[in-house]
């Protein structure tokens, strides 16, 4: 029988802060129960009649499609609604948007610019509201990247995670929380002009200090991923960032993620694994990689028995699929 906790239905999810530890780690469970269930064949109905809003300001492989499918493998419906679909936040307010939609569906997925906007939409639809992604935090990738760690090692338990990178963007601001939550070790390798936010790092290793885990910021990347059992990037260029390509790509090429670095780890020959959220450059493929070749990772890396990049995207499915369900479905239900 699927369990979650009570204290997760109706919730809305902006950031990981938004729930206690018990809550975070309770949500992995659930998406690892229901990850099970979907390949044992059960398709079920806890989403029975149940409808969700996708609105999208930001282009999406994994979220859109994880999100629809999450809905209907327990016989709800998604409606994906992107910016051209509605007024969202253009001839009509956020605020009177959320009102029209939390009339007419369950609940809400945002994935856009501001944060601000998906706060909005949670305080004003009267329905659940998930944090698909906004400029400043991502928290359903890291209940994916905490299931795929689990998996993976059998547990979180002494796991020592290295973010090399852009340090101060949504994937490494919900990471760096997402690691303290789970009581996991948190190095950020970056350069001093991408270091966090001080007060996005402040709150993180408060919360680190309570669960007897550590965060540290190295600027030097062969330093920082020293004893990690996972190292992990995301692109260099964040979606609105196109114009700082090229002052990017040159600030941050002493960070790509090689197969020396993954070396300089010490754990190459043991409990050793790559992440990344995607879509990555890792190869000459891309309309941006035919010009600039590998960026963030190379393709060694990328293609490696570290890499567990397709189990990680797979698991944004079951997880919010996880969500979905503990906020929305009925104990009844099952």
């Amino acid at each position: 029988m699927l369990k979650w906790m009570d204290s997760l239905k109706g919730r809305s999810l902006m950031r990981l802060a938004s729930f206690s530890d018990a809550e975070m780690l309770d949500l992995v469970d659930l998406a690892g129960q229901l990850k099970a269930r979907r390949r044992a064949g059960v398709r079920g109905d806890l989403l029975h009649r149940k409808n969700i809003a996708l609105i999208f300001e930001k282009s999406s492989t994994r979220t859109r499609n994880s999100s629809v499918i999450a809905a209907r493998d327990e016989g709800g419906g998604a409606e994906y609604l992107t910016r051209p679909d509605i007024h969202f936040g253009k001839k009509e307010s956020v605020k009177d948007t959320a009102r029209v939609l939390g009339r007419i569906y369950d609940g809400i997925l945002f994935r856009g610019f501001s944060q601000k906007s998906c706060e909005e939409l949670a305080k004003w639809s009267g329905v659940p509201v998930w944090n698909g992604l906004t400029d400043d935090y991502h928290p359903t990738q890291i209940l994916a990247d905490l299931l795929t760690i689990k998996e993976t090692f059998g547990s979180l338990d002494g796991c020592t995670v290295a973010y090399v990178g852009d340090g101060r963007n949504n994937v490494a601001n919900s990471l760096m929380m997402g690691c303290a939550k789970a009581g996991m070790e948190y190095v950020c390798c970056a350069p001093r002009e991408l270091r966090p936010d001080e007060a996005i790092l402040a709150e993180s290793a408060e919360v680190a200090r309570r669960n007897g885990c550590g965060i540290r910021v190295e600027e030097d990347p062969v330093k920082g991923v020293r004893g990690a059992n996972v190292v992990y990037t995301d692109v260099w260029v964040s979606m609105g960032e196109e114009a700082k390509t090229a002052e990017r790509i040159a600030l941050l090429r002493p960070y790509q993620i090689n197969m020396d670095l993954m070396r300089a780890t010490g754990n190459a020959g043991g409990k050793l694994m790559f992440l990344h959220c995607l879509p990555a450059f890792h190869d000459n493929e891309t309309e941006v990689t035919k010009t600039t070749g590998a960026l963030e990772v190379t393709d060694e890396v990328f293609e490696s028995e570290y890499s567990k990049v397709f189990d990680e995207a797979e698991n944004r499915m079951h997880t919010i699929k996880a969500l979905f369900v503990s906020a929305l479905a009925d104990r009844e239900a099952i």
